[in-house]
This record gives C-alpha cells, sequence and structure tokens, in this order.
C-alpha cells in the first residue's frame, strides 16, 4: 500500500498541447513532483523537450515518443552520476518549445531613414513590412532569451528583433544606392539583403527569420506632394498647359481666390454683353435709346484697267488689259505704229498717239544691222 501511494506522486507521462498561437516556450508543471525513472515523454511535431537540471542545459528531445532512461538521457545521466540501469525517480525542470513559424510579425522604423538619392539628393524614408520567425536552436533559446520564464511568448521577443531589423533596414536603405523613384521595384531584393543581414545577430538568440517581406518604402509627405506636382506637370506637357490645369482645378475649389477673381472677370463680361443688347433694344416709345452707330461702309473696289481692241491687217481684235498689251510689245505684236482704239477715245489712232507710248518706251529699240 505505502508503495502503490509513493508510485502515485511520481509523474509517469510528460506532454504538451499548445491550444494558443503565440506561446513559443511553456515549462512542465509538476507540482513539486519528481520524474519516474521510465516515463513517457511525448515531443509532438513542431515542438522541442528541452531538460534543465539544477540550472543546467541538459538533454534536448525532438519530435516522437521516448522512455526516459539512461542511455537516452547522456548529459542528464552524466550531471546526476548515475550508473547504467539506474531506476530511481529524479527532479528537473522540463520546458517544450514551439518550433513553428510565427507568422505576420510586424516590423517598422519610428523615426526616418536619412540617404541620399542620386536624383532628389538628401531624403527622409520610412519603411515597414512583416516577417515570420523560428526558433532553431531550443537549448540556446532558452538560455539566452527564456531563462526561468514559465510561459514565454512571442510579444516578449518581437520587439527585440522588430530593432534588430530596423537598424539593419535603416543601413542596407542608406548603402544601396537604389534611387527612390525605383526601390518600389527592387522590395523582393532588398529583403533579402535585410534577412541576411540580421540572420547572424538573431541566430545568437537560437531563432531565425524564416520569411521577411518589405511592404512598403515611402517619403515624407511633403516631398511626395511635390512629386504629384511634378508628376502633373510631366502630364500636362508645357507650363502655358499647367498653368490652365491649376485654374481649371481652382475653379471646382469653392471659396478659391483664383475662383473668386475669373468668377469677377466672368460677370463683368456678361454685364458688358447685357448692355450692349439693351441698347439694341427698341425703348418703350419705340426708339433705340443709346443705339450704336452703323460701322462705315467698306472702300469702293479699285477701277478696272483700260482695255484696248487692236487693228491688225484690216481685223479688230481685243479687247486687251495692259498685261496682255505688255506681252504684245514685246512679241511685236504692238508697234508704234498700230491702229488702237479704247472706249471713249475719239477714233482709232496710232499707238504712239495714246497712253499706250509709255509701254512702247519700255521696249528697247532693234539692234543696229553688223
Amino acid at each position: 500500500m505505502v508503495f502503490d501511494f509513493l508510485k502515485g506522486e511520481f509523474i509517469d507521462v510528460i506532454s504538451w498541447l499548445d491550444d494558443t498561437r503565440d506561446t513559443m516556450v511553456w515549462r512542465f508543471d509538476r507540482r513539486g513532483q519528481a520524474i519516474k525513472m521510465g516515463a513517457k515523454l511525448t515531443v509532438r511535431e513542431g515542438q522541442a523537450a528541452v531538460f534543465i537540471h539544477e540550472g543546467q542545459l541538459a538533454d534536448v528531445f525532438g519530435p516522437g515518443l521516448y522512455m526516459l532512461e539512461t542511455n537516452n538521457m547522456p548529459i542528464l545521466t552524466t550531471l546526476q552520476h548515475w550508473d547504467h540501469g539506474f531506476q530511481s525517480p529524479f527532479k528537473s525542470e522540463v520546458y517544450f518549445v514551439n518550433t513553428t513559424r510565427f507568422n505576420d510579425q510586424k516590423w517598422g522604423t519610428k523615426n526616418p531613414i536619412m540617404a541620399r538619392d542620386p536624383e532628389f539628393g538628401p531624403v527622409r524614408l520610412r519603411a515597414f513590412g512583416t516577417y515570420s520567425m523560428r526558433v532553431t536552436d531550443p537549448g540556446k533559446f532558452i538560455q539566452e532569451v527564456v531563462g526561468t520564464d514559465g510561459e514565454f511568448t512571442s510579444d516578449e521577443i518581437s520587439s527585440q528583433i522588430r530593432n534588430v531589423i530596423v537598424q539593419s533596414a535603416s543601413q542596407v536603405l542608406a548603402k544601396s544606392g537604389i534611387p527612390v523613384l525605383d526601390m518600389a521595384a527592387n522590395t523582393a531584393d532588398l529583403g533579402k539583403i535585410i534577412a541576411n543581414a540580421i540572420a547572424p545577430q538573431v541566430g545568437e538568440y537560437g531563432l531565425s527569420i524564416a520569411e521577411f517581406y518589405i511592404e512598403n518604402i515611402s517619403l515624407p509627405e511633403e516631398v511626395e506632394k511635390a512629386l504629384d506636382k511634378r508628376t502633373s506637370i510631366g502630364v500636362a506637357g508645357d507650363l502655358n498647359k499647367y498653368m490652365q490645369f491649376n485654374a481649371a482645378e481652382a475653379l471646382g475649389q469653392p471659396g478659391s481666390a483664383m475662383g473668386a477673381a475669373m468668377g469677377a472677370g466672368m460677370g463683368a463680361g456678361m454685364g458688358m454683353g447685357m448692355a450692349q443688347s439693351m441698347g439694341q433694344t427698341a425703348g418703350p416709345w419705340g426708339g433705340q435709346p443709346g443705339a450704336m452707330a452703323a460701322p462705315p461702309p467698306p472702300p469702293p473696289p479699285p477701277p478696272a484697267g483700260r482695255n484696248w481692241h487692236l487693228a491688225v491687217d484690216g481685223t479688230t481684235t481685243g479687247p486687251f488689259g495692259e498685261a496682255d498689251l505688255a506681252r504684245a510689245v514685246t512679241e511685236g505684236r504692238l508697234t508704234r505704229a498700230t491702229m488702237v482704239w479704247s472706249p471713249g477715245q475719239d477714233g482709232w489712232k496710232m499707238a504712239a498717239e495714246t497712253e499706250l507710248a509709255r509701254l512702247l518706251d519700255q521696249v528697247p529699240p532693234p539692234p543696229p544691222k553688223p
């Protein structure tokens, strides 16, 4: 009876079922009881079991079902100086470590990152994203981070990881030399560089970064506004169109100074148009007060050139204008002795006796005979 009572005080099954999403380490609660030699240890997939003996790291078990004996607890056997086949109960702290991925961990820059852009000069950048972490060395993780915490969650380490990420991200972005406008197209490559840069330091905690993402790299609000203006100028094509674009935008904004000024100008123009139309409208007694004077008639067309008729071999030809007569003089068909007549002239006369003499004077005389 006494043996059965003592047997009930020993722990013979050790396991952990996690129903949370953020617990990284959980200490098995033995309530002061000793662990029975030959007890069953169940370590499920995504878990590791770490034995701590009197403050010292002992054996680490991966996924599987174990019968706790001296042959599968070499470190604890050495620390306890057990002989082979030792069967007495023993006391030890057992920590279960979650080795699965902890996803959707947030990171971001609290303060702007100063960088030198080849196009804009010194700029301030902000960046944020997500990452996934997992425990790769359970023993080191307990030694370096957890300590004696009986239930350790991801929130307790995420702030430290975030600081490590921001420090490396600041250095990578500042030294990358990638123009700000091209960083969005290179976030995947920048993410890999940052993940590789933080791997050694995170590894000192017994962790690894399984995935790392940069969701956005942004500029200060005032710089983004300046870029929007620059883009608007590029879309407008030239300064005149850009000014027209701004004026059209101002008209659509109630209470704007430009809209009020243009509205006043339009009102004045409409008022002048109404005044003119009223001036042209008949008064109550049939008159037209203030009617504007009719515009002066256009000047008369220039007088038509004088026409001439020529008598050649007893035949009358014509009429010819001055241009035709000048051509006839050049061709020899009109000479000083040619008889000509024009309306209003008293009979036929020789061309030399009329005003056509000036055309004949412009033609040189025939060359002298050789």
